[in-house]
This record gives C-alpha cells, structure tokens and sequence, in this order.
C-alpha cells in the first residue's frame, strides 16, 4: 500500500509533464520505497544494502536528469529559493559522505596497526596494552567528530522535511532522494560511533568503566553490538585481565574481531567510496542543468 501511494507522488504533482510518466519515474518510487522500509539499519550487512540500494538509485536518478523533459523542468520552473536547496542539500550530502569515507578510512588504519602489533607481540601482553589504550583513545576522538556529524545531520533532515515544497516532479524527487541518502548516511555514522566511551576517562578508569558497564566476556559476548563495539569490549578485557592464560584467550579474541570490523570496514568503504561518485555525478549534472 505504501509503495502505491509513493508511486503517486512524483507525477501527480504538476502539470508540465504528461499524463504518462517516464518509465524511470516508478523506479525512482520503487527504490525509495525499498530504502524507506526498514531505515534503521545497524549491522554492517543491513548498511551495506542500503548503500547499495542508493547506489542503483542514483543510477536511475542521472539517467532521468538526462531527459530533456526533466532538465526542462528544472532550469525554467524552479524558482531561487528552490536552487538553493538543491545545491545546499548536495553539498550536504557530500560533506556528509565525506565524513563517513575518512571515519572508516582511518578506523581501518588504526585496525590494521593493531592487528601487526598483534603479530609481533604475540604473548606480550604490557607491550600491547599501550597500543590498545592509543585505538581507544583514538576511537573516542572519531566518535566525538562522528557525534557531531550525526546531530548536523539530524538538523538537516529535520529542516530538509519542512521546507520541501509540493511542486515540480524533478524538484521533489531530488529533494525526496536528498532525505532518504541523509537517513543511510546516519545509519553509517552510527554504526561508526558504536557505543559510546566515557571522554574524560583515561588509562585504567576507562577499561574499568567500559568492562562494568557493557558486562562483557572475554568472549565478547553482546549480541546488540556491532563490530566497532566488539573489538572495543574485547579490547579492554585483553588490557583488563592480569593472568597469561585470560591475557592469550583475549588476544585470540582481539584478533578475530580485528579481523571481522577490518572486513565489515572495507565492505562498508568500498560503498561510500563508489556513492561519492555517484553523488558529484548528480551534483554536476544539477549544475550544468541550472547553468543553462
């Protein structure tokens, strides 16, 4: 019923297309309603199929700013304020793209330097606790960038909702593609920030803080957390535990899920990384559109 009422809503708006839609146009509406069902995902997995899904979206999103029918309609028919959110809100978008490409990239670096540190150390538990209080203490770092790019976000998704204007087809159906690639981009940020550490606390205190409050395992155990909470709990179990057989099994542990949030990362930034072209693609299509 959803996806019904969706497909209406881009060529019932106005007059200066033909009763008969583009063909594009339902597909636009099916992908929208696609990424609309279910937007709050939170694993890796979920998040790389809404990337996915973008991906395809925006695909069709350029093959229909190519039609002389809807270049026309943006260049004669939107007025200034209408311009200016347009190219605000792709802007937007790619500083938010931009954000979640250089979190995960550096979140790989840092996972990468462990894992070596890892290999060379193997049983050196004193030797490893400094790198592994350095990642933490680098993770609260991103996740205080990461917290402010998601409350930026959230303000602009909430301004994006109750400016949006009930006009032309290509207008609204920018600006409706504009708030669901902003709903995917917070899904990424959070899955980025993960649970959040306490700032303020260093060296021990924060180990401790994190063990008695997550109530984690050696093993990690805690089925709501994602790969970015997992290493950070099985982090502060190796440097927490004191005896060589719990300091070998938490080593064990760091590296498999070292492993699993390098592989999720990659998977994730591979997404974004493609996105971004998608997005400066769009943007420059839109320039080109209005300049004329």
């Amino acid at each position: 019923m959803a996806s019904s009422n969706q497909k209406s809503n881009f060529h019932a708006r106005s007059n200066s297309l033909p009763s008969r839609p583009h063909p594009l146009i339902p597909q636009i509406d099916e992908h929208l309603c696609r990424l609309k069902s279910n937007e709050t995902a939170s694993s890796s997995s979920s998040i790389g199929e809404k990337l996915s899904g973008l991906r395809d979206l925006y695909e069709l999103v350029d093959s229909l700013l190519q039609q002389p029918l809807t270049q026309n309609s943006l260049a004669q028919q939107c007025n200034d304020k209408q311009v200016n959110e347009l190219l605000n809100g792709s802007l937007r978008l790619l500083d938010v793209c931009g954000v979640a490409k250089d979190s995960l990239f550096l979140a790989k670096e840092d996972i990468q330097k462990l894992e070596s540190v890892l290999r060379r150390r193997r049983g050196d538990e004193s030797g490893f606790a400094l790198e592994a209080k350095e990642y933490l203490a680098s993770r609260n770092k991103a996740k205080k960038l990461v917290n402010k790019s998601l409350r930026d976000l959230k303000s602009a998704k909430c301004g994006s909702a109750n400016s949006e204007n009930d006009v032309e087809v290509a207008f609204s159906m920018l600006r409706e593609v504009e708030g669901v690639t902003l709903t995917v981009f917070e899904s990424v940020l959070s899955y980025i920030s993960g649970a959040k550490l306490q700032p303020k606390s260093t060296n021990w205190s924060l180990v401790s803080k994190l063990i008695h409050s997550k109530r984690v395992t050696c093993e990690g155990e805690a089925t709501e957390s994602n790969e970015f909470q997992k290493v950070d709990a099985v982090l502060c179990n190796l440097i927490g535990y004191k005896t060589k057989k719990s300091s070998d099994l938490s080593a064990e542990n760091a590296q498999i899920e070292l492993k699993k949030l390098e592989s999720s990362i990659q998977d994730l930034e591979d997404g974004v990384e493609c996105l971004l072209r998608l997005l400066i693609k769009t943007r420059v299509s839109v320039l080109n559109i209005l300049s004329n």
